[in-house]
């Protein structure tokens, strides 16, 4: 009995430079993957004098025959080779009149005679979907799901009288996802790459070239999955072999238990990795524990205690339902037409004639399958629905689970009316009248696609810093909740419908999340404004601005993200294809700062979402508010379910267990250097690929040559941007000896006419500091720069009015050892020292004597001056007689402790990205 069914990493290499020869073939088999070797070969030029195949179903030709048939190829369909045992003489003397010089089986499920296997002058080819000898028969491809094998793949092997024990000529093998079925593979690998090799096999052989390895007898198996009743599950297993189980044997014969007294088959498994959810038990015969039936399926429990996730439930009569659904009422109130939903109807009918062409009349009791038709059926009414009525979006699971014609028409109407739509998103809303709008702020924890409470409950009190009032009490995401969203972080990376995207879908759902979030411009802005500080006006331009710029960036890399093909040395005779491929490279977690909120999680998430992965990302404790704004707006644009998570709470909390998880894949960080050295070290469980961007002590050097009032306002800038909370601020000011003085006095000249006060305010130039610790911080720092001895020009107090409101500030006579010119402040703190007037040399060594490196920058007339500092300044990024100019297409992040890896620009594509290289031999 020779049987196959569909893909694979080369594990015997057997290819030629060129094919020479070409053959008369025999195709014996059925089905598309029959069909396309058929058309491959013959695009080949080999000659295919006969088809083999099956007799009609139900009226219905075999898709190889109908190929066959239009090319005008001999087609025979033999419902069998032989009888009692023996070949029957009609049948074999009608195959050896083509003349066939190679049998060629792509998908046989018929038993061929060794008279018609060894017939042929070089004999016959099949093709199996397993590594032979691991597993063998029909079912192989199942026993490596059930068996829980890491490695798939098919053997194209010489047919002997054994059951699949011929020499192999073949094979080639792919990797086994954690939540893969047996579609999955055939879909991905066994299908596409197996048509290939199938083709490449019949070369070797018409060159010559084509092995015979006798398969090994070790490690052989042989276990079929024929019957109903082999198929019940064992429940006393851990939850992955459970899993294995379900899925091996997802769709045909299906693995099944008792509950309420009758058998229910149980369809896509997933390995559960989280916190219990909450649901409704439900019995289950021979299980310890009962399942669990949840909004995303029914939940059940292995003897380790971890859960596999169960999707659909399939009855005793064949009808399918979300096993969410199992308690939900049977039958939803039959749907009264309208005449356009009439006219719909028969359009529909009209198409399921034209597939079942065998049945008569479509009845409404006219059930799809029992009717003949097949899986490549199903794609095939699905894409002339779409094409009739492109606003009517099915899916495969949609015909499974309304089978019979009036069913299916009931479920294509509600969904035409739109009926049958995800649950709208549910917003527990704090709402505040402010900014002369109304600003309505998620304040729940975003996993899944949904704001929840956190799994504990816990919540804390955000803080406006303009008057130190409670704006909201904000979700405090817990261990379980880190749990939960990279759990559904992972699930949408690995299984979800983002997984499956195209890249120029995915770079629109990203130009619509920043057209939504330019609609809510002034919205985002006011929150920004009073959760952190920032001044409306900044907040509008930059806080909000430059984050709609970095998606509307990103979203056009989506689709142009590239590998390269590579010349490498070539062992002659053959060649050698070297190329790569750049990746997603799978959960993120992303962490972010408390200056910038809004602008921080956009430099960061798009780049990421841009290059394929999902992201649970945790805001700065005292700044979570704009960051859950952003995870409604990016429901509202359709972002899948668990595509992006946002957790705010506490960092050593939160940040810590991401930094740690195993799931977690990489780690973007934006934050203080101490907490990015503890990032890495949490970050080498699983070595996950990690980028920071950490403190920066900048130097701005600003040389006599200089256009002096430029440099004073530019200087200013470079300090007191975002009230100093800035992490490229000027920490450090170098003013030549001979403009100094006329600096300081032109500076605190400029300092007196700033006006400090409401953020909102739309004349106001500076702000309150983010959070009270903070400011107490500050209002420390400069009474530590006053002991040591530097001069306090100007400020170095808290503003006495309510708020965390503090007055610019300037010091100078700052020598190189104290503490306020080696540490930065970040805030609104001027530190200046004077450099001897010409010492290029003397003040750049100053300028680098420093563990940071993030930013710096240099005023003066003279270019080549300033192209010989920007050179040895040891500094991520250099500004030239500017300050502050940053934008979404250049690169920006830092040298030495002030971290490593990109933000912005093509290049931090590659810190979401991995690259793998492929290299083929032809």
């Amino acid at each position: 009995m020779l049987r196959t069914a569909p893909r694979l990493l080369r594990t015997i290499c057997t290819t030629a430079a060129a094919y020479q020869h070409k053959l008369k073939l025999a195709l014996i088999g059925q089905s598309i993957f029959g069909q396309e070797v058929y058309n491959k070969l013959r695009k080949e030029g080999h000659k295919v004098v006969g088809v083999f195949t099956v007799p009609d179903k139900n009226g219905q030709a075999d898709p190889l025959a109908l190929a066959a048939e239009k090319d005008g190829t001999p087609v025979f369909k033999f419902p069998r080779w032989r009888a009692k045992g023996k070949p029957i003489q009609e049948v074999v003397a009608a195959y050896k009149s083509v003349g066939a010089e190679l049998n060629v089986l792509p998908f046989c499920t018929q038993f061929i005679p060794m008279d018609v296997i060894d017939c042929p002058k070089h004999g016959s080819i099949i093709y199996h979907p397993s590594i032979l000898p691991r597993h063998r028969g029909a079912s192989a491809i199942n026993w490596t799901l059930i068996q829980g094998d890491k490695k798939a793949g098919f053997t194209i092997f010489w047919a002997d009288d054994g059951l699949d024990t011929g020499p192999i000529l073949l094979q080639r093998e792919c990797d086994v996802g954690q939540n893969d079925t047996v579609d999955d593979l055939y879909n991905r690998f066994l299908f596409p790459e197996g048509i290939k090799a199938m083709v490449e096999a019949v070369h070797l052989i018409a060159d010559g070239k084509a092995p015979r390895i006798p398969q090994p007898k070790e490690g052989a198996t042989y276990e079929g999955i024929q019957k109903k009743e082999n198929a019940e599950i064992s429940w006393d297993q851990p939850a992955a072999a459970l899993h294995n189980w379900i899925r091996g044997h997802d769709k045909v014969p299906g693995a099944w238990a008792t509950i309420d007294g009758q058998v229910v088959t149980f369809y896509g498994s997933s390995l559960l990795d989280a916190s219990v959810p909450a649901g409704q038990e439900l019995a289950i015969k021979g299980a310890s524990r009962p399942g669990l039936v949840t909004k995303n399926g029914l939940v059940v429990f292995g003897n380790d205690g971890k859960m596999v996730l169960v999707r659909n439930l399939q009855f005793e009569d064949g009808k399918m339902i979300p096993a969410s659904k199992y308690f939900s009422a049977d039958e939803k109130t039959a749907l009264e037409l309208t005449e356009e939903e009439k006219k719909v109807a028969e359009d529909i009918r009209a198409i399921w004639k034209g597939i079942l062409s065998n049945v008569a009349v479509i009845e409404d009791s006219t059930d799809f399958f029992k009717s003949g038709a097949s899986s490549m059926h199903v794609v095939r009414m699905l894409e002339e629905i779409k094409q009739k009525y492109s606003g009517l979006q099915l899916q495969n699971e949609d015909v499974y689970m309304a089978t019979k014609f009036a069913d299916f028409i009931q479920m294509a109407v509600r969904k035409f009316r739109g009926e049958d739509k995800e649950e709208e998103l549910v917003i527990d809303y704090v709402s505040k009248n402010v900014n002369n709008m109304t600003v309505n702020m998620p304040y729940q924890c975003f996993i899944n696609g949904q704001f929840i409470n956190a799994d504990d409950g816990k919540t804390y009190d955000t803080i406006n810093p303009a008057d130190g009032s409670i704006i909201a009490s904000v979700s405090s995401a817990s261990l379980a909740d880190v749990d939960k969203a990279v759990a559904a972080a992972k699930e949408a990376f690995e299984n979800g419908e983002w997984g499956r995207m195209n890249a120029r879908e995915r770079g629109r759902l990203m130009y619509r999340l920043a057209d939504l979030m330019e609609e809510h411009q002034e919205e985002l802005a006011t929150i920004e404004s009073i959760d952190s500080g920032a001044v409306y006006t900044l907040a509008l331009k930059t806080h909000v601005g430059m984050s709609v710029q970095t998606f509307r960036y990103f979203a056009g890399w989506c689709d142009k993200i590239q590998g390269a093909t590579i010349p490498i040395n070539q062992a002659r005779p053959n060649h050698n294809l070297t190329f790569t491929k750049k990746e997603p490279i799978g959960v993120c977690a992303i962490v972010i700062p408390w200056n910038y909120p809004l602008m921080m999680l956009a430099w960061k998430s798009a780049a990421c979402l841009a290059a394929g992965n999902t992201l649970v990302l945790k805001p700065a404790q005292v700044t979570p508010l704009t960051s859950l704004k952003f995870a409604e707006l990016s429901a509202k644009a359709g972002f899948p379910k668990g595509v992006i998570n946002i957790l705010p709470g506490s960092g050593g909390l939160v940040g810590q267990h991401l930094s740690e998880h195993p799931d977690v894949r990489k780690v973007g960080f934006t934050g203080s250097t101490p907490t990015g050295k503890q990032i890495m070290k949490s970050a080498a469980t699983n070595l996950k690929k990690v980028s920071l961007e950490l403190g920066g002590k900048s130097p701005l050097i600003i040389f006599s040559d200089c256009e002096l009032d430029r440099a004073v306002k530019m200087g200013m800038g470079a300090v007191y941007f975002n009230k100093g909370e800035n992490c490229i601020a000027a920490g450090r000011l170098f003013v030549e000896e001979s403009i100094h003085d006329e600096f300081v006095r032109k500076v605190v000249e400029e300092i007196k006419k700033m006006k400090i006060g409401d953020p909102l305010d739309r004349s106001t130039d500076h702000g309150p500091q983010n959070h009270k610790a903070h400011l107490e911080k500050l209002l420390q720092y400069c009474e530590t720069g006053v002991k040591e001895g530097a001069t306090l020009v100007y400020g170095g107090r808290q503003v006495r009015r309510p708020g965390f409101f503090m007055e610019p500030t300037v010091f100078t006579d700052v020598e190189d050892h104290m503490y306020i010119a080696q540490e930065e402040s970040f805030g609104p703190v001027m530190v200046i020292s004077k450099f001897k007037n010409g010492d290029v040399d003397g003040v750049l060594r100053r300028a680098n004597t420093t563990e940071y490196g993030l930013a710096s920058g240099v005023f003066t007339k003279d270019i080549s001056k300033a192209l010989y500092i920007s050179e040895k300044l040891e500094a991520g990024t250099v500004f030239i007689n500017t300050y502050n100019k940053t934008d979404v297409a250049a690169p920006f992040g830092g040298f030495k402790q002030s971290g490593f890896g990109k933000d912005l620009g093509e290049e931090a594509l590659h810190e979401y990205l991995r690259t793998k290289a492929i290299t083929v031999e032809y």
